[in-house]
C-alpha cells in the first residue's frame, strides 16, 4: 500500500465512522424526545429499529483511525449552541441524520454496495419519520 493509498484509506475510514457516530447519536436524540417527552408508541420503535440497523457497519477496526484530537472542526460552531424550541432540536437532529446517511451511502459505493443502499434506505425512513413526527406534533396542538 502506498503513501497516498493509506492516507486516503484513513480518511475514508474517519469519514465512515464520524457519520456512524453523528447518524447514531442523531436518532438517539429524536428517540429520547418521542419517547420520553411524547410518550410515541408509533416513531420510538422505528427510531430504535433504524439506530440498530447501524450495527451491520460498525468495525471495531476503524476505531483506529479516530483522531479525535487532530479533527479540524470538533468545536461547535455558534449557530450550533442557540436551540429555542424542542422543534428546533428536532430540525436540527433529522438534518443530521438525513446528511449523515448521505455521506455513508456514498462512501460506502466505495468499499461496500449493501452498506450503501442499507443507508439510502435509512435516509428515505428519516424523511418519512420526518413527516409523521411533525404531523403528530401538529394534531397533537
Amino acid at each position: 500500500m502506498t503513501k497516498q493509498e493509506n492516507s486516503y484509506t484513513v480518511g475514508v475510514e474517519r469519514l465512515i465512522d464520524a457519520n456512524l457516530n453523528r447518524l447514531g447519536e442523531g436518532i438517539r436524540v429524536i428517540e429520547d424526545i418521542a419517547r420520553y417527552i411524547h410518550n410515541d408508541t408509533t416513531l420510538t420503535p422505528r427510531l430504535k429499529t433504524l439506530r440498530h440497523q447501524l450495527q451491520q457497519a460498525h468495525n471495531p477496526k476503524r476505531l483506529q483511525y479516530r483522531d479525535i484530537e487532530n479533527d479540524v472542526q470538533k468545536e461547535s460552531i455558534p449557530s450550533e449552541l442557540i436551540r429555542t424550541s424542542l422543534s428546533d432540536i428536532i430540525i436540527a437532529n433529522f438534518s443530521r441524520t438525513q446528511e449523515s446517511s448521505r455521506v455513508l451511502e456514498e462512501s460506502f459505493k466505495l468499499t461496500d454496495s449493501t452498506l450503501s443502499e442499507l443507508f439510502k434506505s435509512i435516509r428515505y425512513e428519516l424523511y418519512a419519520l420526518e413527516k409523521i413526527y411533525f404531523s403528530i406534533i401538529d394534531s397533537a396542538k
